[in-house]
Formats: structure tokens, sequence, C-alpha cells
């Protein structure tokens, strides 16, 4: 493993086992890196593993074999290294926005007047000064999301790992969270792992796009993303981010149809009779 990477993931392989007693594997030989301060995107077909991966990097799940390191240190247990945004809303409902961001940092033990200061700062940065005093079910979910976004960085990660963040966000909401994200990436620079399925959300917002086949998943390709930043959402629409959309989509179809295939058919087996 490299000595520059802050985030290294090598040969991780994870099955399950069905209820008929079958041995499912999910993930195969995974191994990617990820810099100090890079935004790395994730894309694959459905049902490729994804939230599998992301709970095993953030020591939720353990892996059947291979390793994580976090600047050379082996990820065993979760830990106040990494920060997790879900896709799902997971705010608390009965604490407000103060509170909710502040939930870390209390686990945490942290001396009041810190957590004060930086719960606040978090609050500006985000963008929702004059709602501290809001609860969940008041706010859009937009607004939802960056609660949980100033949650996640509130314990200061060296890695913020996102499940599809803004997957239920409506179209117009999804496009200018993707936007406040990169201006608060910009600002804090954390290395970030983000998975969606949306491969234009991968590119704008990602350096590079790692592209995971169908299961049991391993990396097909690592796209470099070369466009300049600042990133507007008008750099959506030009040629260059398209072309970029385009290669990766055609990876994905490619192991979409290899998964409506039937597996006898593509190892070559005789399909079973009855």
């Amino acid at each position: 493993m490299s000595d520059a990477a802050k985030l290294e993931v090598e040969g991780i392989r994870k099955s399950f086992i069905t209820p008929g007693g079958k041995e499912m594997p999910v993930l195969k030989d995974i191994t990617f890196q990820a810099g100090a301060g890079e935004f790395l995107a994730i894309v694959g077909p459905s049902g490729w593993g994804k939230t599998t991966l992301l709970r095993i990097l953030d020591g939720l799940v353990a892996a059947d074999g291979g390793g994580i390191r976090i600047d050379g240190r082996p990820v065993v247990a979760p830990g106040p290294d990494r920060g997790f945004v879900f896709q799902s809303d997971s705010l608390l409902p009965w604490r407000t926005v103060f509170d909710n961001i502040g939930f870390g940092l209390e686990i945490q033990r942290c001396a009041r007047t810190t957590s004060l200061r930086a719960v606040g700062d978090l609050i500006k940065l985000v963008g929702l000064e004059g709602f501290e005093r809001y609860y969940p079910h008041q706010l859009s979910g937009g607004m939802r999301q960056r609660v949980n976004l100033a949650r996640a960085l509130a314990i200061n990660p060296d890695v913020l790992l996102m499940d599809e963040p803004f997957a239920s966000l409506d179209a117009q909401t999804r496009e200018l969270m993707q936007a406040e994200l990169l201006r608060i990436w910009s600002q804090e620079r954390k290395t970030v792992i983000f998975i969606t399925h949306q491969i234009d959300e991968a590119v704008y917002l990602a350096d590079r796009v790692v592209v995971f086949s169908a299961r049991p998943a391993v990396v097909k390709a690592t796209i470099d993303v070369d466009l300049p930043r600042p990133r507007p959402l008008s750099v959506k629409r030009q040629p260059a981010l398209l072309v970029r959309v385009d290669e990766i989509w055609r990876m994905v179809e490619e192991e979409v149809r290899s998964g409506l295939v039937p597996r006898a058919a593509r190892e070559g087996a005789e399909p079973a009779s009855g």
C-alpha cells in the first residue's frame, strides 16, 4: 500500500449466506486508494454491494479478507476518523438542528464551550443560520441533509463516507445540494468517498470515479475527471463532462446487461431442467 494515500483499501472480500444456506459473494478483491483531500465517487449497477462496502469502510461490518488503512492505521472498528452521511434521514426527531449537529461531540465528551463554537461554525458553513432551534420535521429535505452533513463533519473526520445522500431529493434540490457540497468540500478538504447511481453527479463532484462491476463486485475501471475547479453547475452541460458521463455509462450499461443474463448462461453451464 502506498504511504501517500489517506485511505487504502486492499483485497476486500465479503460473502453472505443465503436463507437456503448457499454462499453469496458480494465483494471480490476490492482494491483502491484515495488521497488526502481527494473526492472519490463510486458508481456501479444496482445491487453490487455499495452499502456493504461503506459499512466495511466504517468498521461496522467485518470483511472476510483484505484490509483497510487510514494514514497507515488499520481500520478494525468504527472511529472518529470516519464520518458517515446516510441515504436516509438519520436525524434524531426530538433534537433541534443545533443539538443534532452536536450529537457526536457529546458522545466524545467534548468541552461545552468547544462544542458550542464548533456547532456554531458548522451551522454557518452549511448555511443554516437562523434555523438552530428548528426540529427535523420543520425542515425541507435539502436542509435536513445539510444537518446530516454538518453532524458528520462535527467530529472532524479524516474520511467522509457518503451513501447516496441526495437520492431522496427532487431534481432541482439535488443539483443545488451538489453545488453546496462542493463549496463545503473546497473549504474543509476532507477525503470523500461518495457513492451514487447518478453518473453525471459522480463526474461533476469527483476528482476520480471508480466503476464497479455487477455482483460479485470488482473494480472495473478508475476514470480521472480532468475538469478544472471550482465547478459551477453550468459545467454539467459542457461537452467535456458529457464525454466522461457517456464513457462511464457505457461501462455501467455493460455490467447491467450482464446482470440480466442468467448466471448459468454466463458461465456456459446447462440450465437445470424442471
